[in-house]
């Protein structure tokens, strides 16, 4: 019996290390900034209790994770330049586990408020102070002697600031005219968990000014969950259409959630109530939402559906409201001095993998567009009020043909330097085209048609080292001529503007005399004004219908 016993306890010995290997855990998780922005290029420390060490870098999702882990007890360290690291203690991993972290990095303003103390002083010098122990983020020193905020407390900011000064180049009617604007945005933060944010932009126009203006309120709940309510108010210049009410103005009601159920499902889901004064009142509802489902650490399948085109300003690092109408809803045309509202619905279904360094996503999508807003550039004079200008960038809007189609998609996203990724994006869908050569506006949505097209396009971005210039170039190409773009609601890494753009954001030193600091900011869109499609206008001018119009903007951010 004894002899028996000892095989037993021999052959449990040899077999268990190669069962709790096939039992491995892993750690996944998102990286984000205090106003939710991802976070790429974060460097992941995943501390084990047997002195194990992972190194992960997130991706441009603020996406990290940690396969193969031996169950145990972990710590996750996240540090980024410009940032606090954050820490995450005491995650108990058992075989086979896998946890999801959302991590947030904050600055040292989000780590301190500087006030007086209310007292003596013989020097009368000021003496700051940390925040008490209830409104602020949790501060450690590590043994290595670095300085960490611990996760699982707030790191909403206290008080965070940025003011841009933008202005556009003309470009002879291939692109935006001369204007300038001022933008703003002010965070602060209420009842240790809650984000107040109130930012916009206004124009210098010809007219009444043009001007955004957008309030928020965004709480992260105990349950995981971040609740947010918007308000935006839109006013937009136009020149005199002799008729009453034409001033464009238009109020939307955002809200949105974002909720986790344990380590498989991401919920994200909203809606907004749109309010357009022009010409009379329109109304829309504009519901949007997608279910992230995380078969694996490195494998989600994504649904996703939006009543809105997506807005690329943001990656671009414009803190401000989009410019123009080209770039941000509501879109609207015009068709014999009424207005015309573009209405859209957008489904699709993704499937992303990553392997080291490379991610890779397949999807098939669905689309359905409304009245859609053309964007033309040119002079021209219209006495039937199917053209809608618009001042502020020196483009018209022109109702187009209902678009339906669906396609499919392919992106490549490798990062071949700790700082720069590589994206190559192929999309195959509808567009609208012309059926015929020689075609007036006027007759522009009834000579459109739906055809397929290829497009094929490439982007490079990443952060230059010691200046911290962070670039964009990209490259859209398209297999024949088109109106609207091939995938127009992409939103993945691949997603890239039309023909060639460029975006540069450069940090420029203030000294030590300013408490923030200031960034030159520089986009050129479609710089070789390419995709003009021309037609015959009313007073037989030639003018252009374009997918993107070449502009070149710059300007000044202070970051405080």
């Amino acid at each position: 019996m004894t002899r028996k016993l000892g095989y037993l306890v021999v052959a449990l010995s040899l077999t268990l290390p190669s069962w709790c290997a096939d039992k491995s855990a892993s750690i996944i998780g998102y990286v984000r900034n205090s106003t939710g922005a991802p976070q790429a290029g974060a460097v992941v420390e995943v501390l084990g209790t047997a002195s194990q060490v992972f190194k992960v870098i997130t991706d441009d999702k603020g996406l990290f994770s940690a396969i193969g882990l031996v169950p145990g007890v972990y710590s996750v360290k996240v540090s980024a330049p410009a940032f606090l690291p954050t820490l995450r203690e005491k995650i108990s991993l058992k075989a086979g586990a896998s946890i999801l972290l959302n991590l947030t990095l904050s600055t040292v303003f989000d780590a301190l408020q500087f006030t007086p103390r209310r007292g003596t002083s013989e020097d009368g010098d000021w003496d700051w102070v940390l925040r008490s122990s209830v409104n602020r983020p949790v501060l450690r020193i590590l043994p290595d002697g670095s300085p960490v905020m611990v996760a699982d407390k707030s790191t909403s900011t206290d008080l965070k600031g940025t003011l841009s000064f933008v202005a556009g180049a003309p470009s002879k009617g291939f692109g935006s005219i001369s204007d300038m604007s001022t933008g703003f945005r002010v965070e602060k933060s209420l009842f240790a968990s809650g984000t107040l944010t109130f930012n916009g932009d206004v124009g210098y126009g010809p007219a009444l000014p043009n001007a955004v203006l957008r309030s928020s309120y965004k709480r992260r709940m105990a349950n995981g969950s971040t609740p947010e309510i918007a308000f935006t108010v839109r006013r937009l210049s136009s020149p005199d259409l002799g008729v009453r009410n034409a001033q464009l103005e238009a109020l939307a009601l955002t809200t949105s959630d974002d909720v986790t159920l344990g380590d498989v499902l991401e919920l994200k889901f909203g809606s907004e109530l749109q309010t357009i004064q022009f010409m009379g009142r329109v109304t829309a509802f504009r519901p949007f939402g997608s279910v992230d489902a995380h078969l694996s650490p490195d494998t989600v399948l994504q649904y996703r559906y939006s009543s809105s085109r997506p807005n690329s300003r943001e990656e671009k690092g414009f803190e401000t409201a989009p410019a123009d109408l080209s770039e941000s809803d509501p879109r609207v045309s015009m068709t014999g001095f009424s207005p015309a509202l573009e209405r859209a619905h957008h489904q699709e279904v993704a499937l992303s993998h990553r392997e080291s360094d490379t991610s890779m996503q397949f999807a098939v999508y669905a689309d359905r567009l409304n009245n859609p807003a053309l964007t033309g550039i040119g002079e021209f004079s219209s006495s039937t009020g199917d053209v809608l200008p618009d001042v502020y960038s020196g483009t018209f809007t022109y109702e187009g043909r209902n678009l339906n189609t669906h396609g499919m998609r392919l992106v490549l996203e490798r990062k071949v330097a700790s700082d720069v990724s590589a994206t190559v994006n192929y999309s195959y869908g509808g567009v609208l085209d012309l059926s015929g050569k020689a075609a007036t506006l006027e007759s522009v949505r009834d000579q459109s048609t739906v055809r397929n097209r290829h497009a094929l396009s490439g982007k490079l971005s990443g952060t230059t080292p010691h200046s911290k210039t962070r670039w964009i170039a990209s490259y859209g190409w398209t297999s024949g001529r088109a109106l609207t773009q091939v995938d127009m609601f992409n939103t993945s890494a691949g997603q890239a503007d039309p023909y060639l753009d460029v975006f540069l954001r450069q940090p420029v030193p203030c000294g030590r005399s300013l408490a923030g600091h200031m960034d030159v900011v520089v986009e050129i869109r479609n710089l070789l004004a390419q995709g003009y499609v021309p037609v015959f206008g009313q007073d037989h001018r030639t003018v252009y219908l374009v997918q993107s119009a070449r502009a070149v903007r710059g300007g000044l951010a202070f970051n405080f």
